[in-house]
């Protein structure tokens, strides 16, 4: 079994690969007062809610965007698989060329997101993943990482409305009946799911528009599946497509 984490800014996502097969995800929030030990054990708790030995985990991946975390999760995994896991970075293979002008600015989720996509979906591939920030990333037919766009998320938008404007509350994230809203509560619906919808369509347009040919576009991440079931576009959605991207990078490097 290979155990897979990715540390986003809000949460860590935490999956079990048993012979290919996800066979668990959980999610832990992004916490960078948690201690090693601490870690540790809920690490060990979540694996024996799903009846899984600590001792049948044969490796494990990170994926980190919190430098903060990476460490003593790091230390926790250790502790508990007796092995040092290993941390995507500089001199991992990947099977992808990084295209942008300084590679080392770029995210480990992107490159793990661009290595799931270019394996599973044909190129040139646009892959969306909707967290913390919205964040667009192109890969060509040369699976090489073109670059792409970052933008807030669509709950750090909404946050950000509220906090600013005194009159706007706080909404459920769904799709209005139209997209005149005729109330404060419908309008920020539309504005929030619709308006999103249509960046994403736009920005499609662009980035086929500079490649001159039409891109797959498979997005991910916690509202994804809200997101873009409203765009024009097709858009397939993967919620597990990090996860899948770090088991593929774990088997390119042990």
């Amino acid at each position: 079994m290979v155990l897979t984490i990715d540390v986003g800014n809000t949460n860590i996502v935490v999956g079990v690969y048993d012979n290919d097969e996800l066979c668990l995800i959980s999610r832990l929030a992004s916490d960078q007062n948690r201690t090693s030990d601490e870690t540790a054990v809920q690490l060990k708790a979540i694996l024996a809610l799903k009846n899984i030995d600590v001792k049948s985990i044969d490796g494990a991946i990170v994926s980190s965007v919190v430098p903060l975390i990476t460490e003593p999760l790091s230390k926790a995994i250790e502790m508990l698989i007796g092995k040092k896991p290993l941390v995507v970075g500089p001199g991992m293979k990947t099977g992808i060329n990084i295209g942008i002008d300084n590679p080392a600015q770029l995210g480990s989720d992107l490159l793990v997101d661009s290595v799931a996509a270019a394996a599973l979906y044909p190129t040139p591939v646009i892959v969306a993943d909707m967290g913390t920030a919205t964040t667009l990333t192109v890969v060509n037919d040369k699976n090489t990482i073109l670059g792409g766009a970052i933008l807030p998320g669509v709950k750090t938008s909404l946050n950000a409305l509220t906090a600013k404007a005194a009159q706007l509350l706080q909404i459920g994230i769904e799709a209005p009946k139209k997209a005149i809203g005729s109330n404060t509560v419908e309008c920020m619906k539309s504005g929030t799911v619709l308006g999103n919808a249509s960046m994403l369509d736009g920005m499609i347009d662009r980035f086929n528009e500079e490649l001159g040919k039409e891109c797959f576009v498979v997005a991910t991440g916690g509202l994804s599946e809200v997101i873009s079931q409203y765009t024009k576009h097709k858009i397939v959605c993967n919620p597990n497509l990090l996860l899948e991207g770090l088991y593929i990078l774990y088997k390119k490097n042990i």
